[in-house]
């Protein structure tokens, strides 16, 4: 459970507090008092984000993952004492369409901003969020494991897996013996209100529902690890107080993904999806020649185990409450912030 004294008066960076989970976590910490600076590229008039008026509730520094100086200069004049870093290119396509750009972004930021919070001495938990993507694909149904083997044969992944051997570098060289915790989360696929992303299964399928298009989709048997946006943003706040006060134990890497056998095929998403919003038609689209792993688990006994954290909503009820934030904002024109504040309120009151 969350201890909401603790964030009080904290002082924290959110890297990427502009994208989709950057803006759900900027608000939580927002609501409990935590004293916020986001880094990131500004956010589009109608992201999450904005529509959050966010811009009123915290401080803000534009800019690059990938200028050092910048992100530098803000991390030392801000001296926060926990960060969570989101920023990244979070897209297997467009990696595809531009893989020097996702390399820049994911691997060389996240050298960047390790190198910068090694040299800030007020920090003291660093939690740096990669992707359930960074392991090297085995085929298998059990699910990952954290000490599981890295890869990746798209460039996307690569750039996941790169960047945990570089945190792992960077623990070993310089924070071991710092009083700054280091760990990584490593999440399923998330979904939510306010992900406006191209190429994403939600948004795409709402996106065709409103405008009375047939949704298509690329990979109708793909198994993923879906949850709700607020699961893992759950776990990233307990681990991130974890670290605050006990950092060489509880840092390293962390699994946040869904309960055993609950992975489940893409069409049963888009299915749940019509059915809670009360029409829409599928249709299998042909997908181009590119890889996607076809079953995606993680193992998460360890933080379940350890940090007490376990997956509160169901996929289904997930698919629900993401359905219900869209129809609740593009039909009936209900307040992004009511809805969102709303939500991470039911969230926190299953979670007690």
């Amino acid at each position: 459970m969350i201890n909401n004294l603790f964030w009080k008066n904290k002082r924290v960076l959110i890297t990427g507090d502009t994208g989709f989970k950057g803006s759900w976590l900027t608000k939580i910490l927002a609501q409990n008092n935590a004293v916020v600076l986001g880094y990131s590229l500004e956010a589009p008039k109608n992201s999450h984000f904005t529509l959050l008026n966010l811009e009123q509730e915290v401080s803000s520094v534009y800019g690059d993952i990938r200028d050092k100086e910048r992100l530098s200069n803000a991390i030392s004049e801000f001296a926060p004492e926990i960060v969570f870093h989101l920023a990244a290119q979070p897209l297997v396509r467009l990696s595809y369409q531009d893989p020097v750009a996702t390399m820049e972004t994911n691997i060389m930021g996240s050298v960047n901003l390790l190198d910068a919070v090694r040299n800030t001495e007020s920090i003291r938990s660093l939690v740096f969020v990669t992707s359930d993507k960074c392991y090297e694909s085995n085929y298998s149904t059990k699910g990952f494991k954290e000490n599981d083997k890295l890869g990746g044969k798209d460039p996307y992944s690569g750039s996941k897996a790169s960047a945990e051997i570089i945190i792992n570098s960077y623990w070993e060289s310089f924070f071991k013996n710092k009083k700054c915790g280091l760990a990584s989360g490593r999440a399923g696929n998330v979904i939510g209100g306010g992900d406006w992303s191209e190429n994403r299964l939600i948004p795409d399928a709402i996106n065709s529902i409103i405008k009375n298009k047939t949704i298509h989709i690329r990979n109708p048997n793909f198994n993923r690890p879906w949850q709700h946006v607020l699961e893992p943003l759950y776990g990233y706040l307990i681990l991130g107080e974890k670290l605050y006060n006990k950092p060489k134990i509880y840092s390293g890497p962390w699994n946040f993904g869904t309960k055993k056998n609950t992975v489940t095929n893409v069409l049963k998403i888009v299915n749940e999806i019509v059915k809670f919003w009360g029409k829409g038609k599928i249709k299998f689209k042909k997908n181009k020649k590119f890889y996607e792993q076809t079953n995606l688990q993680l193992n998460i006994d360890k933080s379940m185990k350890i940090l007490k954290w376990q997956p509160k909503y169901t996929i289904t009820k997930s698919v629900q409450v993401t359905t219900d934030w869209y129809k609740k904002i593009l039909i009936e024109k209900l307040s992004v912030e009511k809805i969102t504040e709303k939500q991470i309120k039911d969230y926190m009151n299953e979670a007690k």
